[in-house]
């Protein structure tokens, strides 16, 4: 049997599919790429916002029409929130699968193959993991997730409705997976969860064996956890994604200053620059408290990156709220940032909060934060031009229309994080030999920035990076991209 999966959402959800493909095969299920091709095609599916839960049903309304001779299954958060609301309004898919365990995925696959339409929200437990030989992401890195769930209760987020609450892996196991995807040629790691600060703060949690929790001794989980991962032997790179700014664990500074592996970037989502918002929206920092921990951070690190996430027309959010979260982006001037509108989540305590902001209000508002953003990011990038940096690179394209011996390629900085952030366009000369030999993906080149835009960098190659010869290259993981 042949199956094909139709991926959406965060990187958390990432994992889950790779997980999914990983499971599929050990039980002879072939992969392909084709959905025309496979007899299952899975739509692993987003239910965070909206309209990400839109994007996902029309996905599963796409492929039954595409693809009428397939079993469809909705699988990920949407079919873990509305599984059993969906059976009987999306006639479209043939069955439904949570997000829990996923390794039960095997007890629906015979009765969602012989016309029963199951439907298995298995419990949430613990944080999935296993073996992934198949990443969905470009060559060269992986998302490695620390945690799974949510205990900070934002009143605007469904997340612990979806995922429940918080629990923390093993530590042991995350550093055994690390090394593994070290061993087999990975360059870049992001550590992933809903927020990296509360790794180890679960009320079961013993992630180092020894029944030692948060802040033993004065270390927080996180940090002893990274220093774990620095004591790893090898050429590569950590990346930290989502640390809630109420629980920034401060403690880790010095920690990634004693390692220049732990890239200087920090995912601090904000979502808003008001006093009373912040409140409303259940978090216990303020726009006081916030611009002194990005001011610390900067102390700590002059060449930081830092991105944020912000959310225009939340419940009560006044003209002057509003001004007061433009004030702060500009005050901080974060290098990327996320901005989007309130979307009404069912269940969540703000959708039933008074002064719901219209929807029209609530995205023009937001339109004025992604323009402010994107100034800040203009200036900032023009700070990069004529330096050189190390370039992950994730695409090879064709050569340029106008000069048939200049080579382009697409990569990322260490201040750009994958997907999120702008990109590297790099030319190289494709008449020479050790050009084209150094440009492919998944290697690092050394690039000189020539030119920055509004979100993307130009860049001229310069060398073969020497980190090439150091980074291993054990193989035995293969990248969607490259297959």
């Amino acid at each position: 049997m042949q199956f094909f999966i139709d991926q959406h959402g965060c990187a958390k959800n990432q994992v889950d599919g790779e997980l999914i493909i990983s499971l599929l095969k050990k039980k002879d299920w072939i992969q392909v790429f084709d959905p025309h091709e496979a007899d299952l095609i899975i739509v692993n599916s987003c239910g965070f916002i909206e309209s990400a839960k839109t994007e996902s049903i029309n996905a599963v309304m796409s492929a039954r029409e595409m693809y009428p001779k397939a079993k469809i299954l909705l699988a990920g958060c949407l079919a873990e929130r509305y599984a059993s609301e969906l059976k009987d309004d999306l006639t479209e898919a043939d069955g439904f699968f949570g997000n829990g365990k996923l390794d039960e995925i095997y007890k629906i696959l015979d009765p969602l193959m012989n016309d029963e339409r199951p439907v298995l929200v298995p419990k949430q437990e613990g944080v999935c993991c296993g073996d992934r030989d198949i990443l969905l992401s470009f060559p060269g890195m992986a998302f490695v997730k620390i945690t799974e769930g949510c205990n900070n209760r934002c009143s605007f987020c469904a997340i612990p409705i979806i995922r429940g609450d918080l629990r923390s892996r093993n530590a042991g196991e995350i550093i055994s997976e690390i090394k593994s995807l070290v061993a087999k040629g990975v360059y870049e790691i992001n550590l992933i969860g809903q927020d990296l600060a509360a790794y180890g703060t679960g009320a079961a949690d013993n992630c180092f064996g020894d029944g030692r929790t948060l802040f033993h001794e004065g270390e927080s989980g996180l940090a002893r956890l990274l220093k774990l991962i620095s004591a790893i032997e090898g050429t590569f790179v950590v990346r930290l994604l989502y640390i809630h700014p109420d629980h920034f664990n401060e403690d880790i500074l010095p920690v990634m200053q004693r390692d220049s592996r732990f890239l200087h970037y920090f995912d601090i989502p904000f979502q808003n620059g008001d006093d009373e918002i912040i409140k409303k929206m259940n978090r216990v920092g303020s726009r006081e408290k916030y611009t002194a921990l990005i001011e610390k951070i900067r102390a700590a690190f002059p060449d930081v990156a830092i991105r944020t996430t912000f959310m225009a027309g939340f419940p009560g959010e006044s003209d002057e709220a509003f001004e007061n979260t433009k004030a702060f982006l500009r005050e901080i001037a974060t290098d990327w940032s996320g901005c989007f509108s309130y979307s009404k989540e069912d269940d969540t305590p703000a959708y039933k909060f008074k002064g719901q902001v219209p929807k029209k209000i609530a995205e023009k508002r937001a339109a004025e934060l992604v323009e402010i953003q994107a100034k800040i990011t203009r200036e900032r990038l023009k700070l990069r031009t004529g330096s050189e940096y190390d370039i992950l690179i994730e695409e090879v394209l064709s050569e340029s229309s106008e000069n048939p011996d200049e080579g382009l390629a697409i990569g990322r900085a260490w201040f750009q994080a994958p997907e999120v952030d702008g990109s590297v366009v790099v030319r190289y000369d494709r008449s020479s030999e050790a050009e084209n030999a150094a440009v492919k993906t998944g290697r690092l080149v050394r690039v000189k920035i020539t030119s920055s835009g509004d979100v993307d960098l130009n860049g001229d190659f310069v060398a073969d990076s020497p980190l090439n010869e150091k980074i291993a290259h054990g193989g035995g993981i293969q990248f969607a991209q490259d297959l």
